[in-house]
């Protein structure tokens, strides 16, 4: 794939824009100051551009409103980055044949970016194909109505969809990860910028094959991103600032895949696990050292996260024929590390797109043949929910005991999230279009699913 290397705005912006009155409250242009290539030491060669490629933000404001409902999904995952949600507006168990009602729908550029949602607003990574413009969209989660809009210029073509990333939202600040690596910090209640990097130019970042997939988090006022990049692994950086905090580094110069940082602790220590080209590694959380890493698990377009299972124990799960893994952490005088305690094959269990979910000591998840399976941690499969049930490549979430998972027509299924057996409870099309692969989020009894090019809001709490 050809790639065209954008050189990094610095971490402010000045504002330049007049207000603009139409139906549009008004509009802030930014022009970021260009970081030049090859400031950051590497060598370039004949690739080091001269004039330096400037890239202009536009905030525009609209005339939506947070929604005073309470609630939030405020990242990939969830709360807890789980894939689960303890509710506390009470759910349905079954819906009516149309399905649940419909609050309200917005029209999409071409993607899978999902939604995330935080003090009555709803956040996504979106991208404008006549502008050629990264898009970060804030909507009402009352009624889809848009309250603001960030804009940066970024040319790409379609690959398979555009954007596809979730940001990370906290009260003060919202990260996102567009699909040419640029991570973004605005904000979260103005859209106002603070910073952004361009991960390709300052870091050596090798774009992934089918654009960038990983979606960042926030922990304490930090960033955290796997650049992949010829130096870092990982990092961590000020969300306040933009300044780097830490840099984990990449000894072997494994690249950026599709997958997302896991955060876990074991044995006292917190660190960050990411599923890079050529293994698995783990950053120490307060200060960005190398804690462990093994080249046992492998998969250069790998996409689904990594999920902790308790005990030490991290699962692994792809497509391209890889299937699914168990690693089990040990410590030894103070140094941790990584041994496979068993694998499976595809068909037994294995995850092309979408990350399983442990919930209640199973491990459930849509394979290969696009069942749905519940699984032990031992690697035996508890149920499947059979031939005549396939999902595909969609997503899935659990919340208060009920799976919601959606197949690649927009179908949604309701089923019961049990390991006593395949329950299904309620199912109806909510979407109309195809390629229904956005992960999802629930808030305020409120559920938001995508397909290639819309999203819906529908309201899942019990009638």
């Amino acid at each position: 794939m050809k790639k065209r290397t954008l050189v990094l705005p610095a971490i402010t912006g000045l504002v330049l824009g007049a207000a603009v009155c139409h139906w549009v409250w008004g509009f802030i242009s930014f022009r970021i100051q260009p970081r030049l290539a090859g400031q950051d030491g590497r060598q370039q060669g004949a690739q080091i551009q001269t004039e330096p490629v400037k890239i202009e933000g536009t905030l525009t404001r609209f005339d939506g409103t947070p929604s005073k409902r309470e609630g939030s999904w405020p990242q990939f995952r969830g709360p807890h980055g789980t894939g689960v949600i303890e509710s506390d507006v009470p759910l349905a168990r079954r819906w009516p044949a149309e399905g649940p009602p419909k609050l309200w729908e917005i029209n999409l550029g071409d993607g899978y970016a999902g939604p995330v949602v935080h003090k009555g607003s709803v956040y996504l990574l979106d991208y404008d194909v006549q502008a050629e413009a990264d898009a970060v969209r804030c909507f009402s989660l009352d009624d889809g109505r848009e309250i603001w809009r960030y804009s940066y210029p970024v040319k790409i073509k379609r690959n398979h969809g555009m954007s596809r990333t979730v940001p990370a939202v906290t009260d003060q600040y919202i990260v996102t990860m567009g699909p040419k690596c640029h991570v973004t910090c605005l904000d979260a209640a103005t859209g106002e910028f603070r910073w952004m990097l361009d991960l390709v130019s300052d870091f050596g970042t090798t774009e992934p094959l089918w654009y960038a997939g990983q979606c960042p988090l926030i922990v304490d006022g930090k960033a955290i991103i796997a650049a992949g990049g010829s130096d870092v692994l990982m990092m961590a950086v000020d969300c306040r600032t933009g300044e780097i905090v830490w840099k984990c580094p990449n000894p072997n110069k494994w690249n950026m895949t599709h997958s997302s940082i896991l955060p876990m602790r074991f044995e006292g220590v917190s660190f960050y696990v990411y599923p890079a080209g050529g293994g698995v590694a783990a950053a120490e959380a307060a200060k960005g050292s190398l804690l462990w890493q093994t080249n046992a698990w492998f998969l250069r377009t790998n996409v689904p996260t990594p999920v902790d299972v308790g005990d030490g124990k991290i699962f692994l799960s792809g497509g391209s024929n890889k299937g699914s893994m168990m690693l089990g952490l040990q410590s030894h005088e103070g140094n941790i590390a990584a041994q496979v305690l068993f694998q499976l094959r595809p068909e037994v269990f294995g995850s092309n797109q979408q990350t399983p979910i442990f919930y209640k000591g199973y491990i459930y998840g849509v394979r290969p043949d696009k069942q749905l399976v519940c699984m032990d941690t031992g690697g035996t499969i508890v149920w499947t929910s059979g031939s005549e049930n396939q999902y595909g490549l969609g997503p899935y979430i659990i919340a208060n005991d009920l799976i919601y998972v959606l197949d690649d027509d927009g179908v949604l299924s309701l089923i019961e999230a049990s390991s006593e057996k395949f329950t299904m409870l309620s199912r109806a099309k909510v979407l109309g279009g195809h390629e229904a692969w956005g992960p999802p989020s629930l808030a305020a009894g409120r559920l938001l699913v995508r397909d290639l090019t819309t999203l819906v809001c529908l309201d899942v709490s019990a009638q």
